[in-house]
């Protein structure tokens, strides 16, 4: 990363990531939830470091149950794991287009992403 933005800018996105993860997985640890991973992407605009898409969602990161955590095996979770568990159960080429969800996984995956929410900020949607 540093070859092609450079080491200041390399160091900035590191301390920026870091400093949120840290942040984050704090206040879902608070809350029973292991944050396992998640992505953050950044951009520049105007020469300034940007965070340009979402983050800390069900969508780009892993939220595990704190109380169901099991080293070694794989954990439940609030997150899309579910379908990709779903597409990998497929004969499927996993070239577009993808294969429509059925109503019960498309239930299934609200239903965890709405328990993350709940979880995570004490309120219901």
């Amino acid at each position: 990363m540093e070859q092609q933005i450079g080491a200041e800018r390399a160091a900035q996105v590191r301390d920026i990531s870091l400093d949120i993860y840290h942040r984050a997985r704090a206040h879902a640890e608070s809350r029973g939830i292991i944050l396992a991973d998640t992505k953050f992407e950044f951009g520049i605009k105007d020469g300034r470091l940007i965070w340009i898409d979402e983050a800390l969602t069900p969508d780009s990161s892993r939220f595990w149950p704190r109380d169901e955590y099991r080293p070694g095996s794989s954990q439940p979770s609030f997150d899309k794991q579910y379908v990709r568990d779903f597409l990998e159960g497929l004969r499927w080429d996993k070239q577009p287009p993808g294969p429509a969800l059925p109503a019960h996984v498309v239930a299934r995956t609200r239903e965890k992403y709405r328990e993350a929410y709940v979880r995570l900020t004490g309120r219901e949607l």
